[in-house]
């Protein structure tokens, strides 16, 4: 039987060089792995979802459920955003959108946008997102979880990506820190990390992704996926296909 693949993700598992794309867009990194593994993939992702996401949508979205009892691995591809400078705390962040009435939600939002690069410079990419301890208890929830629904289901994750985005002033402070953080976890729950940066940095720091400086271009999908399939294909025995 063919391998399925469940990867729990932000935008970079669905944005290309354009902006965002439909999930079952084979050019996208999570496509281009289950191709090479011959299988599929199922993806399950938000823009700016962090670690903190992936375990509300794992414990509250029936379809997540309905996928756990069938997939012969889960990809933890979260993250990235927890490392990003918050000048506003989240829950203010987020609450921007239900603002009302919509001229005053154009104007706030504008205004925050506007003064958050220079706000991740002044503060030095403090706060982040999600602080590194928080992001590290929420994925090993999340293992422990999945663990203890399917024992031998092989889990992987990412480590976090690097950027170049003016919106955030080019300021990633606190990425060397989650990825220290996320590397020790890893070793002691035995999940195996994919050096992100390794594989896709040049790619973006070099300004060949996405115009925003975070997202990725094809190539970068591309180079990103068919390194998952590596790490992936040699947990994928016979005991956990299908």
């Amino acid at each position: 039987m063919s391998p399925q693949l469940l990867v729990f993700g932000d935008s970079l598992c669905f944005h290309g060089p354009e902006g965002p794309c439909a999930a079952d867009d084979p050019r996208l990194w999570p496509n281009v792995a289950a191709n090479a593994l011959s299988g599929q993939a199922d993806l399950v992702a938000g823009i700016g979802w962090t670690a903190r996401d992936l375990w509300w949508s794992l414990t509250g979205d029936p379809r997540v459920w309905a996928d756990l009892r069938r997939v012969d691995a889960v990809v933890l591809a979260v993250g990235h955003m927890d490392t990003l400078p918050s000048p506003l705390p989240t829950y203010l962040r987020q609450g921007l959108r239900y603002l009302r009435p919509d001229g005053v939600r154009r104007v706030v939002r504008g205004a925050y946008l506007a003064a958050q690069p220079r706000l991740s410079v002044v503060m030095r990419g403090r706060p982040r997102v999600l602080p590194a301890r928080l992001s590290v208890s929420y994925l090993d929830q999340s293992v422990e979880a999945l663990r203890a629904l399917r024992p031998e289901l092989p889990v992987f994750g990412m480590l976090p990506s690097v950027h170049r985005a003016d919106a955030y002033g080019r300021v990633h402070t606190g990425r060397a820190e989650a990825a220290a953080a996320l590397a020790s976890w890893a070793a002691r729950r035995e999940v195996p990390l994919l050096d992100t940066p390794g594989v896709v940095g040049e790619h973006v720091l070099s300004g060949a992704g996405n115009p925003d400086g975070m997202h990725w271009g094809w190539a970068g999908h591309e180079a990103v996926g068919t390194a998952m399939a590596k790490l992936v294909a040699p947990h994928l025995g016979s005991g956990n296909v299908g």
